[in-house]
């Protein structure tokens, strides 16, 4: 549960802004899990350290390399698509970040093999469209 948390307050920061309905909705799952007080998270849920986009996927990537099950994938895609649609507003590297996690479903034959390659490719993309739009 720690690493979903993580991932979903990295999601928050995807588009450079955590809404207010995001941090709602946070600090509500952190209750949930009963994670709103752990060390390695509090500083992420206080806002005190802004999470990078590369971060996002980093951490995303770690995920879907250990090998979660599909029950493991469809909590992350609710829990992320819950944030993204909690402040009725979806930008553009939220629907990205979305589509990545839809990308990597371990009930596709197809992604069983190569979710990881997916995944990073994906990432690449995204990278390299941030680099242009930055030029």
């Amino acid at each position: 549960m720690k690493q979903i948390l993580k991932i979903l307050i990295a999601a928050a920061w995807i588009d450079g802004i955590i809404q207010p309905e995001e941090r709602i909705y946070l600090r509500r799952i952190a209750k949930d899990f009963q994670l709103a007080d752990d060390p390695e998270l509090k500083p992420l849920l206080s806002e005190l350290r802004p999470v990078k986009p590369t971060e996002c996927y980093q951490w995303l990537e770690e995920y879907f390399g250990e090998n979660h099950s599909a029950e493991d994938y469809q909590e992350l895609l609710e829990k992320i698509s819950g944030l993204v649609y909690s402040d009725g507003y979806v930008d553009v590297r939220e629907a990205k970040l979305i589509e990545t996690i839809q990308s990597c479903d371990p009930a596709n034959p197809e992604c069983r093999n190569s979710v990881l390659d997916k995944l990073l490719r994906k990432i690449q993309r995204i990278y390299r469209a941030a680099i242009e739009q930055q030029v």
